[in-house]
C-alpha cells in the first residue's frame, strides 16, 4: 500500500492506510493506548487495543516525537468522541500495524503550543524543533504561497525572473557592507549585496525591460525585530515607465495577495491613499504613518504611499546625503537644480514608499538614466572625480551606452509576511533566522576559522585594543 496523508483519511472509512509521521502525545486509558500522529498536512488520532499483545506492546514504547510508520482501519468515531478542533475530529485510526522508524529523545523545549513565551536563545538553538509546532509551520507554508503569487503575477505581466549575483563590489550606499577575502586575488575583497540595485538598472540598460527577483540581501547593521543582517525583498524593476506605472503595478499586487490569501482581511481604502513626505511629516509625524481607523483591529490593513520625498539631507557633519538612494532621479521640475547644483534642499525626487499599519514595507523610484546628472549627485555628496569613478565608474559608462527611463521598487518581503500573519516580529516567518544579536545558535556563527584558512586569504586577526 501506498502511503496516505492525515488531511485524506477522512475520505478512506472503512479502508486501511499506510501513514507516516511524528508522534505527537501519547495516552494510557487503561488497556487501550491513544497516540495522536502528525505529519505535514494534520493530525489524527490512532488507538492500539490490547490485541495483538505483541503490537500493544510495541505502541505501549511510544513516546513524543518518535518517527513512526503505521498501518491502521479508518473508522468513524461515535457521535459523543468527535473532535471538532481537528479536521480530522471525525474519524481515527485503529493500529494494525506499527514500525518504529527512530526513536526521539525528550524535546527541549515544547513543541505542541505557540512557543512565545519560550526563551529566544533556546528556540533558535534547536531551530529545526522550534520549526515543527503547528504555528510556524503555517507561517512558512504561507510565506511560500505569498511567494509563488508574486512569481505567478509578475511572469504574467511579462516580467523575467533573473538572479544577480550574491559576490559584487563595496560601493558606499548606506548600510555597511559584509565583505569576502577573495583568495586568489590577495589583498581584495568581495562585498555581500545590501540590495541588487546596481544589477537591476544595468539590466535595464541590457534591454530585459521588466525584471524581477526574490532577492537575498545583506547588511552589517545592528539588528531589531523587522531586521535581520540577512533578509529577502522582493525588487523589480522596469523600463519606459513613470511613477504612476510602477505604483499601480504594486498596488494591484497587493490586493491580489490579500484577497487571494487573507480573505478575512480588510484593506481600508482602495485605491491606496497618497500623501505627500510633508503631509506625512506634518500631520503625523513620521513618513511610515499608521492610518487605520481601528488600530484593535487586527484583521485591518491600512496602505498608503508617500510621495514627494526630499532627494538629500545634511549629515552630522553638514554634509548632503541622499534620503533614499543616489540613482534616483529628482522630478522634473527640480533637474536644473541638480545639475547646476543649486537651492539643493529644495529637490524632491521620485521616491515613493509603502507603508502599512505603520510600516515601510517597500521603496522605490524613477532611477537617473543619464551619467552627467548621476555624476552630480555624488559631487553634491562631496565625493571626489576619483571615488566616484573608483564605486561608481561601471554604471556611469552603462548609461553612456543608452540607459531607457527606467524605475523599479524593493519590498520588505519577510516584514510583509510577518505583518499579514499578526506576528510580532520578521523572525517569525523566516526557517532559520538570526537572534537578535546577529548569531546563529544552531549552527553556532560566527565562529572562528583555522590559521590554515587566514593565510590561504592572507587575512590576520588583530587584537583590539
Amino acid at each position: 500500500m501506498q502511503r496516505i496523508l492525515i488531511k485524506d483519511i477522512v475520505n478512506k472509512v472503512g479502508e486501511e492506510v499506510v501513514l507516516f509521521g511524528w508522534v505527537d502525545a501519547r495516552r494510557d486509558h487503561g488497556k487501550l493506548i491513544f497516540i495522536d500522529l502528525r505529519d505535514r498536512t494534520g493530525i489524527t488520532q490512532v488507538v492500539f487495543l490490547p490485541k495483538p499483545e505483541e503490537l500493544h506492546a510495541s505502541a505501549d514504547k511510544l513516546r513524543s516525537e518518535w518517527v513512526i510508520k503505521l498501518t491502521g482501519k479508518v473508522n468513524k468515531r461515535p457521535e459523543n468522541m468527535i473532535n471538532k478542533e481537528i479536521e480530522t475530529g471525525e474519524v481515527e485510526i485503529q493500529a494494525t500495524g506499527l514500525e518504529i522508524i527512530n526513536e526521539a529523545e525528550t524535546p527541549p523545549i515544547p513543541i505542541s503550543g505557540d512557543g512565545y513565551e519560550i526563551a529566544e536563545e533556546a528556540r533558535m538553538k534547536y531551530r529545526y524543533l522550534d520549526l515543527r509546532r503547528k504555528r510556524l509551520q503555517k507561517n512558512i507554508r504561507v510565506r511560500s504561497k505569498i511567494a509563488n503569487l508574486i512569481r505567478n503575477f509578475l511572469l504574467e505581466n511579462d516580467f523575467v525572473e533573473i538572479e544577480t549575483p550574491n559576490l559584487t563590489k563595496s560601493t558606499p550606499e548606506g548600510a555597511r557592507d559584509y565583505l569576502v577575502p577573495s583568495r586568489l586575488q590577495s589583498g581584495n575583497f568581495y562585498a555581500l549585496p545590501q540590495s541588487p540595485q546596481q544589477y537591476k538598472q544595468l539590466l535595464m540598460v541590457a534591454g530585459f525591460e521588466r525584471y524581477f527577483q526574490l532577492a537575498r540581501c545583506f547588511r552589517d547593521e545592528d539588528t531589531r525585530g523587522d531586521r535581520q543582517p540577512e533578509f529577502t525583498q522582493l525588487d523589480l524593476e522596469m523600463s519606459f515607465v513613470d511613477m504612476e506605472d510602477v505604483m499601480s503595478l504594486n498596488e494591484s499586487l497587493l490586493i491580489k495577495i490579500v484577497k487571494d490569501l487573507y480573505p478575512q482581511k480588510t484593506i481600508q481604502q482602495i485605491p491606496f491613499p497618497r500623501i505627500t513626505y510633508k503631509e506625512a511629516m506634518g500631520k503625523y509625524g513620521t513618513d511610515r504613518p499608521d492610518l487605520r481607523e481601528n488600530k484593535d483591529d487586527s484583521n485591518l490593513l491600512a496602505f498608503c504611499w508617500i510621495i514627494d520625498f526630499p532627494f538629500f539631507e545634511k549629515t552630522e557633519n553638514n554634509k548632503w546625503t541622499f534620503t533614499h538612494n543616489p540613482f534616483s532621479a529628482p522630478m522634473e521640475k527640480f533637474r536644473g537644480n541638480l545639475i547646476n547644483k543649486e537651492n539643493i534642499a529644495d529637490i524632491l525626487t521620485t521616491q515613493y514608499d509603502i507603508a502599512l499599519n505603520g510600516s515601510e514595507i517597500g521603496g522605490g523610484s524613477i532611477r537617473n538614466n543619464k551619467s552627467v546628472e548621476l555624476k552630480k549627485v555624488f559631487e553634491i555628496m562631496g565625493f571626489e572625480d576619483e571615488k566616484i569613478e573608483k564605486n561608481f565608474g561601471h554604471m556611469l559608462k552603462a548609461f553612456d551606452y543608452g540607459a531607457p527611463i527606467h524605475g523599479g521598487i524593493a519590498w520588505g518581503f519577510d516584514r510583509l509576511v510577518a505583518m499579514l500573519e499578526n506576528e510580532p516580529n520578521i523572525r517569525e516567518v523566516i526557517a532559520f533566522p538570526k537572534t537578535g544579536d546577529g548569531r546563529d545558535l544552531m549552527m553556532d556563527s560566527p565562529s572562528q576559522v583555522s590559521e590554515e584558512q587566514l593565510k590561504e586569504l592572507h587575512v590576520k586577526i588583530t587584537e583590539q585594543k
